[in-house]
């Protein structure tokens, strides 16, 4: 059994995977309505875990690895893309005035 420490630490690399931020910003940055923000998270979630999967089963090592014996944690990444998106738009909509 994982100790609490590791598992928290297990979750951060999750949401804070490159590719995660990088996709939900985009489309956080680029919707124009609150509504929209749901897409960027299902893009984000997507294009972060399927990169990740693909650099794992090259052997390469990933802050957030998913395969079989890696948990793909989709509740943090869900919340993660979710915060990341959240805060691209509302930095924008602070910008536009």
């Amino acid at each position: 059994m994982e100790t609490p420490s590791v598992a928290a630490a297990v979750w951060l690399m999750a949401a804070f995977d490159p590719i995660l931020i990088v996709v939900a910003a985009y489309f956080g940055w680029k919707a124009d309505q609150a509504g929209k923000l749901v897409v960027a998270v299902i893009a984000a979630l997507t294009a972060a875990v399927l990169a990740a999967w693909a650099i794992t089963s090259l052997g390469l090592p990933w802050i957030a690895p998913v395969g079989g014996d890696h948990p793909s944690l989709l509740p943090v990444r869900t919340v993660a893309a979710l915060v990341w998106s959240s805060a691209a738009y509302g930095i924008r909509r602070m910008r536009a005035g």
